[in-house]
């Protein structure tokens, strides 16, 4: 690749046509004057261990990953950070100069930046997590708790044994709580998050009480379609401080738009109304 070539990157899913991937970080090229495109590739699954290949010939520095090759990735990269090997997925690749593939999961970064930036003064050590689901994006944000001192995680999920394959794998400080008991489990902690696709639009409600939570939990969601879930609602109803899952998306995408384009970007409320816009 010249010094004249732009650099590229892109979101590869299929289907890819729903991610809000392209709109931030389109808007952060143009917002900081720099060089480069950003690009949706929607990849049937056939084709997909090719099209990568082929990437960094065509001056591709690096691509997101979506449904449904966040699990594939890893056994194609030559090189897996600790914490996509950790999650089982990574959303983010990075090719170096020579081709290869280095693959890394930035959801548990987004997830823990969002709510410093949107809960200023919570601290993720004063008390237990109630993490609602054991699925792809609860290994990210379990896995990011952690590292972060959260002191317990309770882990309840429809199919309990989905949630004591992420006690074995992640330790001690997880204890399975069974689902129609969840929102007893809401007693006494420090944090709230729904990691489900329950509440989302288009699926079933989430069918969890507050009732026991304190006041001051802090109750976010993963899910940005509506911005506002049922969840959030009720906390907000209550008096509890929320946080909705926009800043997740966001924030992930700091790390991979500053290695592909040389700039660290920034996550404000222009940020966030632009990525919302039609």
């Amino acid at each position: 690749m010249t010094a004249e070539t732009p650099p590229l990157a892109g979101v590869i899913g299929w289907p890819v046509a729903h991610s809000l991937s392209p709109k931030l970080h389109g808007h952060w090229l143009k917002r900081y004057n720099l060089r480069g495109y950003y690009v949706p590739l929607g990849i049937r699954p056939q084709d997909f261990e090719s099209s990568i290949r082929s990437l960094p010939k065509l001056g591709f520095r690096g691509v997101n990953l979506t449904i449904p090759y966040k699990e594939t990735i890893l056994s194609m990269a030559d090189a897996v950070s600790d914490r996509a090997s950790l999650i089982g997925a990574a959303n983010t690749i990075t090719f170096r100069e020579d081709g290869s593939i280095s693959a890394d999961n930035t959801d548990g970064y987004g997830f823990l930046e969002n709510l410093r930036q949107n809960a200023p003064g919570w601290d993720v050590r004063n008390g237990p997590a109630l993490v609602l689901g054991a699925g792809g994006a609860s290994r990210a944000v379990v896995s990011s708790l952690l590292n972060a001192g959260v002191p317990e995680i309770r882990l309840a999920n429809r199919t309990r044994q989905r949630s004591e394959i992420l006690r074995d794998q992640f330790g001690a400080k997880i204890s399975v709580i069974d689902w129609n008991r969840a929102s007893d489990a809401a007693e006494d902690t420090n944090l709230i998050v729904n990691t489900t696709s329950l509440g989302m639009s288009g699926k079933p409600d989430l069918q969890f009480s507050l009732a026991n939570a304190p006041e001051g939990a802090l109750v976010t969601d993963v899910v940005y379609t509506p911005l506002e879930t049922q969840i959030l609602a009720d906390a907000r109803a209550r008096g509890n401080p929320t946080v909705d899952g926009l800043g997740m998306l966001l924030f992930q995408g700091i790390p991979g738009f500053e290695s592909w384009f040389g700039y660290r970007p920034e996550v404000d409320e222009t940020v966030r109304q632009i990525v919302l816009s039609g």
